[in-house]
C-alpha cells in the first residue's frame, strides 16, 4: 500500500485539486484508492459533495463527543474510490494534541490497520506546516509537492523540505519527495522560464508530467465532482490521467517471496515422466500463442516498456524493452493469444502511442491507444 501525502503550505497551488483528481484517476486505472482529507477547510470533501456528521476528527481525537473508527467514516465516491472526510472542527485537534506523547504518529497508528485494503492512500494536507501536516508526512512513504511555475510558489519550499527532514531525523522515518508543476499557463513565456528553473532546482525529484491551467477542473469542483465525471476529454483529465500512469510506473513490481522450503509440499516425479508431462502441456498451449514484436525508435530514452490490455497495463520485467546498439530502436517480442488489444509504449515514465502503427483508437480519457489484432492461424 502506497501512502502519499500531498502538501504545500502555500495556498492556491492546486493541492486539493491534485488530491481529488489524482485519486479519481488512479481508481480509473483499477487501483483501490482512499483519499483522506485532513485539511480543516475540508475542500476535498466539499469538492466531492460529501457532507457527514462524522469526520477524520472523530477518528484522531481522544476527546471527541462521538469517537469513531476509520472504517466508520469512509464514504464511497465511485468504483475503487473512497474518501475519509474532514470538517472545520479538525482545526481544534492541534490544540488537543499539544501536550500528548506520540502526537506526530496519530494518523500513522490509524492507518496501520488498513494494509491490504487499499492500493493507494492519498492525504490532502492543510496549507500550513502544523501538527496535521507532520502527521501526514509521518504516515506517508511518499510526498508530492504541487508548485506553480511562479517565483512565489518556490519560496517556502525550503521550510517544507526541512519538515520532511525533521520527520526523518526525529522520528526515524524517511519519505521520498517529488515535485509536481501545477497551474501551468503555456501562454506565458514567464511560465517556461520558471519551469526551467524548477527543473534545475529539483532535477530527478520532478514529475515529467505537468498540470496545465484548465477551467474545467474548477468547474468540476464547483459541481461537487472530479474531472473524470465532469469532462473526461478535457485537458485537465488528460493531465491527471498521464500523471497517474507515471505514478503507477513507480509501483514496486517485485514478486512476493517464496515460502520457506519446510512449508512447501513438493511431490517429486521421475525425470522422464515430468518431461513427458511438460511436452504435453507445451504442445497443447503453444499453438494458441502468436509471437508479436513491438519496436519503437527512442535513442535518448533510458527505460522503455510496452504495456496494454494483454498484461493489464502493468510495467513489469516481462514487458521491459531492449535497446539495440545501432540506431536507438527498442524492441520486445511477446507471445500473445488471439484477440484485439490496446497498447502503448512507456518511455522514461511517459505513455505514448505507437507512431508506426496506423491502427489507433481514442480511449475513455481522451488520449490515443494503439491497436493490434491477432487472428487464429489457419
Amino acid at each position: 500500500m502506497r501512502i502519499i501525502a500531498i502538501t504545500n503550505q502555500k495556498g492556491g497551488c492546486g493541492k486539493t485539486t491534485t488530491s481529488v483528481n489524482l485519486a479519481a484517476s488512479l481508481a480509473t486505472n483499477g487501483r483501490k484508492v482512499l483519499l483522506i482529507d485532513i485539511d480543516p477547510q475540508a475542500h476535498a470533501s466539499l469538492g466531492l459533495n460529501i457532507k457527514s456528521s462524522l469526520s477524520i476528527y472523530n477518528v484522531l481525537s481522544k476527546i471527541a463527543h462521538q469517537r469513531a473508527k476509520l472504517e466508520d467514516i469512509i464514504q464511497n465516491i465511485g468504483p475503487d474510490f473512497d474518501i475519509a472526510p474532514s470538517s472545520i472542527i479538525l482545526s481544534t485537534l492541534e490544540q488537543e494534541l499539544a501536550g500528548e506523547i506520540g502526537r506526530e504518529s496519530r494518523l500513522w497508528d490509524t492507518l496501520s490497520n488498513l494494509k491490504g485494503v487499499y492500493d493507494y492512500v492519498l492525504i490532502d494536507c492543510p496549507p500550513n506546516l502544523g501538527i496535521l501536516t507532520i502527521n501526514a508526512i509521518r504516515a506517508a512513504n511518499e510526498v508530492i509537492i504541487p508548485v506553480e511555475a511562479s517565483r512565489f510558489s518556490l519560496e517556502g519550499m525550503d521550510q517544507l523540505i526541512s519538515i520532511v527532514n525533521l520527520v526523518r531525523d526525529r522520528l526515524n522515518h524517511t519519505v521520498s519527495v517529488r515535485v509536481l508543476v501545477t497551474n501551468f499557463d503555456s501562454r506565458l513565456a514567464h511560465s517556461f522560464k520558471m519551469l526551467e528553473k524548477i527543473k534545475v532546482d529539483f532535477k530527478d525529484k520532478l514529475f515529467s508530467n505537468i498540470i496545465h491551467v484548465n477551467v474545467r477542473l474548477k468547474e468540476a469542483q464547483n459541481q461537487g465532482t472530479h474531472i473524470f465525471n465532469y469532462d473526461k476529454y478535457s485537458r485537465g483529465a488528460k493531465d491527471y490521467f498521464s500523471l497517474s500512469r507515471e505514478i503507477i510506473t513507480l509501483e514496486d513490481g517485485s514478486k512476493a517471496p517464496l515460502k520457506p522450503e519446510k512449508e512447501l509440499k513438493i511431490t517429486v516425479k521421475p525425470a522422464a515422466a515430468l518431461e513427458k508431462k511438460m511436452n504435453e502441456i507445451l504442445k497443447k498451449e503453444l499453438p494458441k500463442l502468436t509471437e508479436v514484436k513491438f519496436s519503437i525508435l527512442a535513442p535518448e530514452a533510458k527505460d522503455v516498456y510496452v504495456a496494454g490490455e494483454f498484461n493489464n497495463w502493468k510495467l513489469e520485467d516481462a514487458t521491459r524493452m531492449t535497446k539495440s546498439n545501432g540506431n536507438g530502436t527498442w524492441s520486445k517480442a511477446l507471445s500473445l493469444s488471439n484477440g484485439k488489444y490496446r497498447y502503448r509504449f512507456v518511455i522514461d515514465g511517459n505513455w505514448v502511442e505507437d507512431s508506426s502503427n496506423p491502427l489507433k483508437e481514442v480511449n475513455p480519457y481522451g488520449s490515443v491507444d494503439s491497436l493490434i489484432e491477432i487472428s487464429a492461424k489457419k
